[in-house]
């Protein structure tokens, strides 16, 4: 080896083969290149052959013929080499690992067999030979330029010293530990490895098989001393401490691969034997030992990060090194503090986390920092959701009960039908905390505003379970439950003039222009607590007589206050609200008087009167629609109230129909007349039906009448209306349902009525020129005069013979048939005069 070249140079320059080799690839390719070049001879003389009989010419006695085409038949290709399966590099390193993997087994077989036949002398000297032999052979090997070879007799080399070990064991130190002495023995082979890699520095196995080996001696130490469960935790985590310097530190890539391994390894053994046993400490002394090893731990992977923060496992590393020390330190807080405080405690550490940001660590440090804060934050208020939801549902279970009697304290109130989660008191100050974390830390950016309508939700989880956890009187709940509804209402109506300005900090402005309707996130967050906090309000008043009735009015009184103050969603929100417990207050003090439910619903139609009211004075449309879908909602609650006695259900649809009238005054909703109209036929059809009139005359004549004179008004308006638009459903009503009552009738008075009824309206159909009034009356007209005929007809038809029917449609076939094109003529005649009526 020339002066001046190093290693590292060798390492990467392109491996010569050795002479043999090389001629042998030589002699390949130019058989290869012999072989072309006769294809392409044979290819130009064929060329060549053509060329020539296209020139050759025609004899001069005879007709020019056309040159004679030489068949297009290709030569024969010359034999073309086949090409080897397999290339020669990789023969040989089959052939090196095969003999390599022979050689090992033999020189196992050897040392556990043949052992026992030779003497001391004997077996040192076959050991020592035959490992220095194939420890030794890799040098030459190298220097020749077989390395496939070397590295495979340095394998056989590094599996005699295994051997030798075992043996060494086995004759010299039978009664050594065998643990103890494969942990010495490890240590050992595993310098040994790494020197002799480090001194052949072209051989690739020996580095990563001593990190390999690396990674039981001080594992079985700690066995073979009869250690305890922390010190075995201790000794994985100094192995993946080593592993973990090895992996950032060595320049080779195999040996960071398999350093690497091992770190991922042991560490996550290490961390889970460590969690294992702070989770069973039952005193701050082995609480602070299984911290010590998770602060073990979490350096490690911290200090990871820290060396190689562009990687990308740094966050990740970082964000379960700062689990790992919430672990370690929340674990010894938890050991002295009483099981209640036991989330807190682990919240507390992870707030900690939290203040990494601004300082010099690096950014993919920080990030996995703040997310394992941010994670044990999530935990913490998970824990605390199952109280919540208590607190929420529970108070649903007095509608089964209502009015049972009001319990001892706020905890009872919301108990009726859930268990109360154990140790969960601390539960309020676990929101509170994260509550007050978000607001702190988003205090300005772009998630500004998400981050203070969370915190608003925190806070408000918060103050909702505080007095069942302090076991308020319930009382005090009921008025703390109200004073967080006024709270939240105030919050949307005044978070709306809240701006971010540019750096991100949020101050007061002036109110935003019309044309920013979009609601901000915190006043859509604010309102629907709100709703929230009113809807458990009114399911925990349900205990007691005057509680409901007072915190029924007491939300009629502040929804309908901020709905007149406030604008846009606010007033949407808070007059839909309003309207919806007025009515449930109208119910309520309708059973407090205990009315019936028909009289308690003409006081529920106060509402619906109420809400057409407002909405003819609201200037807003989404206020407006909302106000008047709520009063259509109390409506249909009156009159489900109503149902079961007729005649005050007639008189409620008539009430409704009265105030669908009202609305339908105004320009925009004259729609509503419709549902007013078909309210008041409902009431009249009710009304008849609560006494027992069966006459359908009775039923339809009040729908007709008004039907004729609307359509009678919209024809003097629009004299181009169609007579089937104005007349035609008015006199359809009638005039069907008292046909079928005429065929089914044996009297003669309905039939003489309706006849005549008929006669009037064809009469006037035909003074007028009416389409509709001709034909419906015409037509009733008819079929009455057959029903009346019928009888006759039927004698009739007694008293002739059979053969008469037959006789006279067949007459009549005949004299329809001779007079066809004048009967056409009169029935096209009939549909023109039709068809100029209106």
């Amino acid at each position: 080896m020339p002066y001046g070249v190093t290693r590292t140079t060798l390492r990467g320059m392109t491996n010569i083969p050795p002479p043999a080799e090389e001629l042998r690839i030589l002699d390949h390719e130019l058989r290869q290149l012999d072989a072309r070049r006769a294809q392409l001879l044979a290819r130009r003389s064929w060329l060549l052959g053509v060329l020539r009989s296209a020139k050759t010419p025609a004899p001069a006695w005879g007709p020019a013929s056309p040159p004679a085409q030489a068949p297009a038949v290709w030569s024969a290709p010359a034999p073309h080499p086949r090409r080897p399966e397999a290339t020669a590099p990789g023969v040989q390193n089959v052939l090196l690992v095969l003999g390599g993997v022979l050689l090992t087994v033999a020189a196992i077989a050897f040392t556990l067999v043949s052992w026992g036949h030779l003497g001391i002398a004997g077996r040192a000297a076959v050991l020592g030979a035959v490992t220095f032999a194939a420890l030794a052979a890799p040098v030459p090997l190298l220097r020749r330029g077989l390395r496939s070879t070397a590295e495979s007799v340095a394998g056989l080399g590094l599996v005699l010293t295994v051997l030798d070990a075992y043996a060494l064991h086995e004759v010299a130190l039978p009664e050594a530990d065998g643990t103890g002495y494969a942990a010495a023995a490890t240590a050992l082979l595993a310098v040994l490895w790494a020197a002799y890699g480090r001194s052949l520095g072209a051989l690739r196995l020996p580095l990563p098989a001593a990190t390999v080996t690396a990674q039981l001696p001080l594992l079985l130490w700690v066995v073979a001393a009869d250690a305890g469960h922390h010190t075995i935790t201790a000794a994985l985590l100094v192995t993946a401490a080593f592993d973990t310097v090895v992996a950032l530190s060595v320049s080779v890539r195999s040996v960071r691969v398999v350093a690497a391994v091992g770190a991922y390894g042991t560490g996550a053994w290490g961390l889970l034997a460590a969690g294992w046993l702070s989770w069973e400490a039952t005193g701050p002394s082995a609480a602070a030992r299984a911290a010590a090893l998770l602060a073990l731990a979490a350096a490690i992977a911290l200090g990871a990060a820290w060396r190689a923060p562009t990687a990308q496992a740094a966050p990740g590393l970082s964000l379960t090194g700062g689990l790992i020390t919430v672990a370690a330190a929340g674990g010894v807080l938890r050991s002295v503090l009483p099981d209640v405080w036991t989330v807190p405690g682990y919240l507390l550490c992870g707030v900690a986390l939290s203040a990494v940001r601004g300082t010099w660590l690096p950014e993919s440090v920080r990030r996995g920092l703040r997310w394992s804060s941010a994670g044990v934050q999530a935990l913490a208020v998970a824990w605390a959701l199952p109280l919540v939801t208590v607190v929420l549902a529970g108070p649903v279970g007095w509608a089964e009960r209502v009015w049972s009697g009001a319990p001892s304290d706020a905890r009872d109130a919301v108990t009726v039908s859930t268990p109360w989660p154990p140790n969960t008191e601390t539960a309020p100050l676990v929101l509170a905390a994260v509550a007050a974390v978000l607001a702190l830390t988003f205090q300005g950016g772009p998630h500004r505003s998400a981050a203070l309508s969370g915190a608003l939700g925190l806070a408000w989880a918060a103050v909702l379970v505080l007095p069942a956890t302090l076991e308020l009187p319930y009382p005090a709940a009921l008025l703390a439950q109200g004073v967080v509804t006024a709270a939240t209402l105030t919050t949307a109506a005044y978070s709306r003039h809240a701006h971010p300005t540019d750096d991100g900090t949020a101050r007061p402005t002036e109110p935003p222009a019309p044309t920013s309707t979009r609601p901000s996130p915190i006043t859509l967050t604010a309102l629907g607590l709100a709703l929230l906090t009113s809807l458990h309000l009114v399911a925990l008043s349900l205990t007691a007589e005057a509680a409901t009735l007072a915190v029924l009015g007491s939300l009629t009184a502040l929804f309908g206050a901020f709905a007149v103050r406030q604008k846009h969603e606010i007033r949407t929100v808070s007059a839909a609200a309003s309207l919806a417990y007025a009515t449930a207050l109208a119910c309520a003090a309708g059973a407090s008087l205990d009315w019936q439910p028909h009289h308690i619903a003409l006081l529920v139609l106060l509402v619906p009167a109420t809400a057409a009211l407002l909405a003819a004075r609201l200037k807003d449309a989404t206020p407006t629609l909302s106000v008047e879908i709520t009063g259509a909602v109390a409506a249909l609650v009156a009159i489900d109230l109503a149902f079961m006695e007729p005649p005050m259900l007639a008189l409620v649809l008539a009430l409704c129909g009265v105030i669908a009238a009202g609305t339908a005054v105004r320009p925009d909703r004259r729609r509503v007349g419709y549902a007013a109209a078909a309210l008041f036929v409902l009431a009249t059809w009710v009304r008849l039906a609560s006494w027992e009139v069966g006459s359908p005359e009775a039923y339809t004549l009040p729908v007709t009448v008004p039907a004729l004179v609307v359509g009678f008004v919209r024809r003097r308006r629009d004299p181009e209306t169609s007579s089937w638009t104005a007349y035609g459903p008015g006199l359809s009503v009638t005039l069907l349902p008292s046909l079928l009552a005429a065929w089914g009738d044996l009297d003669w008075p309905r039939p003489l009525l309706l006849g005549a009824a008929a006669l009037l309206v064809t009469l006037v159909g035909a003074r007028q020129r009416l389409q509709a009034l001709l034909v419906l009356g015409g037509g009733t007209l008819t079929l009455v005069a057959l029903h009346e005929l019928a009888p006759y007809i039927a004698q009739a038809m007694g008293a002739v013979p059979r053969w008469a029917p037959p006789a006279l449609a067949g007459l009549l076939l005949l004299t329809l048939g001779a007079t066809y094109e004048q009967r056409l003529r009169d029935a096209r005649r009939v549909r023109e005069v039709l068809g100029r009526m209106r």
